[in-house]
């Protein structure tokens, strides 16, 4: 990774003036890392599995999975991050000015009773930013280093996710040249080494080449190759921990021939060899078996749960050819020759006078800014 070499000095935001915890720097990311220690990650077989669960982890901890990637643009807009180079440098005032605003517009979208600590949440945030991106300590962030992390980290479409990044670095006709792209995944591989997964999933020189063969990738082609089922293997856990986020509140009422729970949540696993063995989530990526069963078996993964009713209602209209089969959700085909897709602008100005999401101190905005405010947020919340 390349470092850099200045840090940039900014003066505090005007009106952003809140506390901050009075702590020693980064321990509240040790204790971030000690809490993912405790949740006994670690012992999931898989590596993709594994890295997506500690990634999930950081991300709801740091109320990431509450940020829309829309709202995540609008704040980059309204901190004038969409004008700036991808590799310039941001000082901690400013990426802290930045997380102040993205956390206090999530505030306004959230009921009283679920109101988030701001101090304690930019703080946590910054500080685990700094210790992935930043560890020689230098004291600033690269823009393109912020946007990654943010993009991937917050909630959204995977698809939407992924032409934002595309944009990020693609050039004026709309195709991003490869060496770009291998700019664009050492950012994205710095997220699996913050929660110790290097070793799995890490970024060479020769990364970049191994997944685009063609100097200059379009728009379709980048999407196609990184939303495909053998897409590549550095970022399978990225589609992973979206599909994750799909799953977690869905309900299994089977009993797990595991640990025996009469339901469970998450992903389902079915023997193809046993008759009717099922596990949960949690018994097949940390191993454990019962019966005749062994990890040797072949399973199959199962985000929903059908009734046996449906399931049989399902083969008899497929055998005798009643509804014809669902063909496969295609990808949207874009344009080969477009211009720079630039979400940054995606968010029209706010009209109330506001300086990094936060109300101006001069006095309260006019009732017009007020509406019009409230019909923005309610477009993108």
């Amino acid at each position: 990774r390349m470092t850099i070499a200045s840090t940039l000095a900014e003066e505090p935001a005007p009106g952003f003036d809140m506390e901050y915890p009075d702590e020693e720097p980064g321990a509240d990311v040790k204790l971030l890392m000690a809490e993912m220690k405790n949740q006994n990650f670690d012992v999931i077989r898989f590596a993709s599995y594994r890295t997506a669960c500690k990634l999930r982890f950081i991300q709801k901890r740091c109320q990431l999975h509450l940020v829309d990637l829309w709202n995540l643009i609008e704040a980059f807009r309204e901190n004038a991050l969409n004008a700036m180079d991808a590799q310039a440098p941001l000082g901690v005032t400013r990426v802290r000015a930045l997380l102040g605003s993205l956390y206090y517009q999530l505030n306004k979208r959230l009921p009283p009773s679920q109101q988030l600590d701001l101090p304690h949440c930019v703080s946590l945030l910054l500080n685990w930013l700094l210790a992935s991106y930043d560890p020689e300590q230098q004291g600033c962030l690269r823009v393109l280093s912020l946007k990654v992390a943010l993009a991937i980290l917050c909630a959204g479409k995977l698809l939407d996710k992924l032409r934002y990044l595309f944009s990020l670095l693609a050039d004026g006709s709309g195709r991003l040249p490869v060496s770009r792209f291998g700019q664009l995944l050492e950012e994205a591989l710095v997220l699996p080494a913050s929660v110790l997964e290097s070793p799995s999933f890490h970024y060479t020189e020769s990364l970049p080449g191994s997944i685009f063969h063609q100097a200059r990738v379009t728009l379709n082609e980048f999407l196609s190759v990184l939303t495909s089922d053998g897409g590549p293997e550095c970022l399978v856990w990225m589609p992973l921990l979206h599909r994750m986020a799909n799953v977690e509140n869905v309900l299994h009422p089977v009993q797990c021939d595991g640990c025996n729970r009469d339901s469970f949540l998450g992903f389902r696993y079915k023997c193809q060899r046993c008759y009717n063995y099922q596990l949960c989530q949690d018994c097949f990526w940390r191993g454990r078996t019962s019966g005749s069963h062994t990890n040797q078996h072949e399973m199959k993964e199962y985000a929903v749960y059908k009734s046996a009713s449906k399931q049989l209602g399902h083969s008899l209209r497929k055998s005798f050819r009643c509804v014809p089969e669902r063909p496969g959700r295609p990808l949207p085909h874009f344009p080969e020759e477009e211009h720079t897709l630039d979400l940054a602008h995606i968010v029209p100005p706010s009209p109330a006078a506001s300086h990094n999401g936060l109300p101006s101190l001069v006095g309260p905005p006019m009732d017009s800014g007020q509406d019009e405010e409230h019909r923005l947020i309610a477009r993108y919340a």
